[in-house]
């Protein structure tokens, strides 16, 4: 996986990803729900494709955005895979301190 985390870190981009998650959506609309400015968003936007998190389509001089699922989904399991891999690891050296406490 690449750099998902830092993808989905910053808000701005967490509401888009969340905008995006249900239905195609063209800049413009995107633009507009934020109270910051054209090109912010863009840089934005370039992150979460450069993570492959969203999918672009051209028409014309519009674009449109929607959420890349497979790769959101893959994202998605390594992250619950990483995060059960450290949980049972903590839970294993609490277990190891409290049996050696007896």
């Amino acid at each position: 996986m690449s750099d998902m985390y830092r993808a989905i870190s910053d808000p701005i981009r967490r509401k888009i990803l969340n905008m995006v998650a249900h239905q195609e959506l063209p800049q413009l609309e995107i633009v507009r729900a934020f109270h910051i400015s054209q090109p912010a968003i863009k840089k934005h936007l370039a992150i979460l494709l450069e993570e492959e998190l969203l999918l672009e389509r051209r028409e014309g001089k519009y674009c449109f955005y929607r959420l890349n699922v497979p790769i959101f989904q893959n994202g998605y399991e390594q992250l619950q895979h990483e995060l059960g891999h450290i949980l049972e690891n903590k839970l294993t050296k609490l277990k190891q301190y409290l049996e050696e406490d007896l």
